[in-house]
């Protein structure tokens, strides 16, 4: 599996005006990634706790900073899972190089 899609990473923050009324600015920042499908128990798992995950992406782990949306093809999704995964050995210890971000999309409440 290749790195051969586009995702944009959103971080917001909070910054002041001339007259100290806070306003919302996203980040954007878009990256390679890979796609993966759901698997079937940690789908049903999660919609126990009421989430509704739909996409799994890979993303080189230096890339990533914590961000809690993302935008993939037009849609956005919020991540509701990062897991650390993809251990690759560099000289005589292990590293880890990939974060796996479980996402669900955004209001997706009927």
């Amino acid at each position: 599996m290749t790195f051969d899609h586009e995702l944009t990473l959103i971080s917001q923050t909070v910054k002041e005006d001339e007259i100290g009324n806070q306003i919302p600015v996203e980040t954007r920042k878009t990256i390679l990634c890979k796609v993966k499908s759901v698997g079937r128990s940690e789908f049903y798992g999660a919609a126990t706790a009421g989430l509704r995950p739909e996409i799994v992406f890979v993303v080189h782990e230096f890339e990533y900073s914590g961000e809690r949306e993302v935008e993939f093809e037009g849609e956005r999704f919020k991540v509701i899972r990062a897991y650390r995964g993809g251990m690759t050995r560099q000289g005589s210890k292990l590293a880890f190089d990939e974060m796996e971000l479980t996402c669900e999309k955004v209001g997706t409440d009927g």
